[in-house]
């Protein structure tokens, strides 16, 4: 990234309560930066708090302490009627976008209504129009504005979410497990539209995944998530090539034809901890496969690793560092 980020987030926490009363810490403390015109990758495993962190970034929910700015502006500040005007310049595609749809309205309601909110179309022409080559340009029929939502397929409806997300022109999109709903064919496409329209709009995205593979051919830059917390951060191709934190190298372990030199495990050992009740220390030592007794009691802080990368693992910042097999190495983990 050169230059200021146009959307940051620093320090941000977000809780939820339980109907029982108890308290889930989704996001822990996440420092995260996108620049102008870049991409970041954010993945993780289901309930490590990406779908969080993606919505706090476009204010769909308030953080409970840190800020979010857009643009050098903290959006808690911002009052209704400035958020609204604002809500034009960052979008997001959401991951259930069947269940983002009105069902009973149309297609052209669902891509028009962003223009008529936004005051962005004067008469019905206009918008009739607008919504029509919004539908060509993510590769539908204008006809199909006719259509409902369950009359579309998987792939259509992710279309049209991205379509209505595109209609304000926004400079930053969130885009959240966007081809998780369609199969194998249509993905690929998927993914080249979103490539294709980042470089024809000048659009920063913050791209959130399960899936390293998804995330190496749109993003830039990856933020690895563990259980509300950042793990690892750098450029895309780095970390992709050498991962460093253990939770990291699993996760390219697991993508066919995306293995680091340095072997790791396909498949994590069991589940991620309760956030209700995170172990001490490392989240993740219970599942490492090169933990040591620090690692069970000392909360490793997110480090400069160097060439623009950062880890939070005492391993990889010891002195000489550690390989896989607990070895004495000479470059840290990876």
């Amino acid at each position: 990234m050169t230059g200021p980020p146009l959307v940051a987030l620093e320090r941000v926490v977000r809780t939820f309560r339980r109907p029982d009363g108890m308290t889930v810490r989704a996001v822990d403390g996440v420092d995260l930066a996108v620049g102008a015109n870049e991409s970041v990758g954010l993945i993780g495993e289901s309930g490590s708090g990406k779908s969080t962190v993606g919505r706090l970034a476009v204010r769909l929910i308030e953080p409970d302490s840190g800020t979010v700015r857009f643009d050098g502006v903290d959006l808690a500040t911002l009052s209704a009627p400035d958020l609204r005007r604002r809500r034009n310049e960052f979008q997001i595609v959401f991951q259930d976008v069947a269940g983002s749809m009105n069902p009973r309205m149309t297609v052209a309601g669902i891509v028009g209504e962003p223009l008529e909110v936004h005051g962005l179309v004067s008469c019905r022409g206009e918008r009739v129009e607008r919504v029509a080559d919004l539908l060509r340009t993510v590769g539908l029929d204008p006809g199909m504005a006719r259509r409902y939502p369950h009359e579309l397929s998987g792939g259509e409806r992710q279309r049209v979410g991205i379509a209505r997300a595109i209609a304000t022109t926004p400079r930053f999109l969130v885009a959240d497990e966007p081809v998780s709903a369609v199969d194998a064919a249509i993905r690929g496409r998927l993914v080249d539209l979103l490539g294709e329209l980042r470089e024809t709009r000048g659009m920063s995205y913050l791209v959130i995944a399960h899936d390293l593979d998804l995330i190496r051919r749109l993003a830039d830059r990856v933020v690895v998530l563990y259980l509300g917390k950042v793990a690892e951060s750098g450029p895309a191709e780095e970390v992709r090539r050498a991962p460093l934190h253990p939770y990291t190298q699993a996760l390219v372990a697991a993508v066919p034809g995306l293995d680091p030199t340095t072997p790791a495990p396909a498949v994590l050992p069991g589940e991620p901890p309760s956030s209700l009740f995170p172990p001490p220390g490392c989240r993740f030592h219970p599942r490492c496969p090169v933990a040591v007794a620090a690692c069970a009691t000392v909360e490793p802080a997110l480090r400069p690793a160097g060439g623009g990368r950062s880890v939070a693992c005492h391993l990889v910042h010891a002195p000489g560092g550690v390989a896989l097999d607990g070895s004495a190495g000479g470059e840290g983990l990876g």
